[in-house]
């Protein structure tokens, strides 16, 4: 019995020293069981774009309960984000991350070397030179847009064929933020996803010049409507737009297509579809990273580029959410499931293609003719697309 005691005892002797060894090696290795992570929103959770962006907050909670403190700071506009940042720095946050646009963040990184910065891609990244703990990160949207037209150009279609319009009348209007590459880029996308299905389709362009405006978002897409757009989506951050297709005369009909978060509450029988960029990949796998003392671009799964990251179908970064089925148009979700499947298989450049010629934005003698192509995200997490398809869309005031 002696011998059978002492062997037991000395077993758990041996097996307390592993683990003791165990915990020793992790901590060298800079892993921990536990981390406080700083979330900054540009507005609060009652919008689209961060109530979107709010999911990965969740998904952390989910995933590591009691193991990580979460303290956030909400409506903070890009110019207002240095007390913020620091106050989340000195309340000891490991990570911080951030769903505005504000270049303050690269520039007060490096004050805090121990904290990585994650921050919601504002630029093109490609080449340019930023802190060790400062990342970007975005998914890309272009592929959400275009599979998101392709519902709007089925629906439109079978709107032509019941004789509701005509050809000609294949309007399409867009509630867009500002004139830049990323908002031009995702409108153009969906434009193209339209007209593969409806050849002769058209868009307007309305610019709010603000990201977050209920009253602007919803006056714009009146506007749209009331120009004959049958079709209406949106690249701001109110449910504004959703309102206006919802509340149009039902002899009218206007359907709506969704940015981030889903509609149907709030219009039911006018929301189609929605894409969304989903964050929490990247937000888990950045906080995966720091548990287990590695880099995040260690350990993310997507397209890195130094410290920047992205994806699309293929690493789940990209989404479709809640089609809408008594809605929705015959052969609907075949057409979607093809583009879907070719986007997962890396075949990507059938979307910024066809006969139109782009101008861009900031100097009309700079064209692209889309018959020879265009690959969106070829080696930045932003979009770069800053050309308007004159011959097919029109910005209206």
């Amino acid at each position: 019995m002696k011998r059978v005691y002492i062997t037991t005892v000395l077993t758990c002797v041996i097996l307390m020293a592993a683990f003791i060894v165990f915990f020793r090696l992790v901590n060298l290795s800079g892993g921990r069981d536990s981390l406080k992570v700083g979330f900054v929103y540009d507005n609060d959770e009652s919008t689209p774009y961060t109530y979107n962006f709010s999911l990965a907050k969740d998904a952390i909670e989910k995933k590591y309960g009691e193991k990580v403190e979460i303290l956030t700071c909400s409506n903070v506009m890009d110019d207002e984000m240095e007390e913020p940042l620091r106050e989340l720095a000195e309340e000891g946050c490991d990570i911080i991350f951030f769903n505005g646009y504000s270049k303050l963040v690269p520039e007060l990184a490096p004050e805090y070397p121990d904290i990585q910065f994650c921050q919601t891609s504002y630029m093109d990244m490609n080449g340019k030179k930023t802190p060790a703990n400062y990342h970007t990160f975005k998914g890309e949207a272009y592929q959400g847009r275009y599979v998101s037209g392709i519902a709007a150009g089925k629906k439109i279609a079978q709107m032509i064929d019941d004789g509701v319009i005509t050809q000609d009348q294949a309007l399409v209007g867009f509630v867009a933020a500002f004139p830049d590459s990323e908002v031009i880029s995702g409108y153009t996308a969906f434009f193209l996803g339209i007209s593969s299905v409806v050849p002769t389709a058209r868009m307007e362009v309305s610019y709010t010049n603000t990201w977050s405006s209920y009253a602007l978002e919803k006056s714009a897409a009146e506007k749209l409507i009331e120009d004959g757009c049958v079709i209406i989506s949106q690249h701001t951050d109110t449910i504004g737009p959703a309102i206006a297709c919802e509340d149009s005369p039902a002899d009218k009909p206007v359907y709506f297509v969704g940015w981030g978060q889903s509609m149907s509450e709030v219009a039911p029988t006018t929301s189609l579809i929605t894409s969304r960029i989903c964050w929490e990949p990247y937000v888990l796998a950045a906080v995966d990273a720091l548990m287990r003392g590695k880099s995040i671009e260690e350990v993310v799964t997507g397209n890195i580029n130094g410290t920047d990251a992205y994806a699309g179908f293929e690493k789940g970064w990209v989404e479709m959410v809640d089609l809408n089925q008594q809605v929705m148009a015959p052969g609907t979700i075949s057409s979607m499931n093809w583009a879907i499947e070719e986007f997962k298989r890396g075949n990507v450049d059938f979307v910024f293609r066809g006969a139109y010629t782009g101008v861009s934005i900031d100097d009309p003698s700079d064209t692209i003719d889309l018959r020879n192509g265009y690959i969106e995200n070829a080696n930045t997490s932003y979009p770069l697309f800053h050309y308007i398809l004159s011959d097919a869309i029109t910005i209206v005031e």
